[in-house]
C-alpha cells in the first residue's frame, strides 16, 4: 500500500510496521537478532511490526540503523537548501575582478651607491 495523507495515522503505522517487518526478513534477521542489533527489546519490535503501538523516533532510528537503511531518511526529509536571499549576500561580497597595480602605484627601488651605470 502506497502511504498518503488520506490514509489514518493507525493506517500509516501498519504500513511502516510491515515494511520494516519486510525489510527485515529479507536481511535475514529475527527478530530477537534486530531487537540487540537495534539495542530494543524483541517485544517492541513485535508489537511495531503489528502495528500495535506507534513507536517513538529513536526506536525507529536505531531500527533503521540496525537494518542499514538509516540512509534512506535523508530522502524523506532533505536537508534545506541555502535560501536565494542568503546567496545574493554571499554573491555581494565576493570579488567581482582583479585589477593590475600601475606602475606608479609602485615604490621606486632605493638607490645605493655603485647602482650609477
Amino acid at each position: 500500500m502506497k502511504i498518503t495523507s488520506t490514509l489514518s495515522d493507525e493506517a500509516v503505522v501498519l504500513e511502516v510496521g510491515q515494511r520494516l517487518e519486510q525489510a527485515r526478513i529479507e536481511r535475514g534477521l529475527t527478530q530477537a537478532e534486530l531487537a540487540e542489533g537495534a539495542g530494543i527489546s524483541k517485544r517492541t519490535i513485535e508489537r511495531i511490526e503489528s502495528g500495535a503501538v506507534a513507536a517513538q523516533l529513536t526506536q525507529l532510528v536505531r531500527i533503521s540503523r540496525a537494518l542499514g537503511i538509516l540512509e534512506r531518511w535523508d530522502a524523506l526529509i532533505p536537508e534545506p537548501g541555502i535560501s536565494p536571499m542568503a546567496l545574493l549576500k554571499l554573491q555581494k561580497n565576493r570579488r567581482q575582478r582583479v585589477t593590475k597595480r600601475k606602475a606608479s602605484d609602485t615604490l621606486p627601488q632605493q638607490w645605493t651607491w655603485g647602482d650609477e651605470r
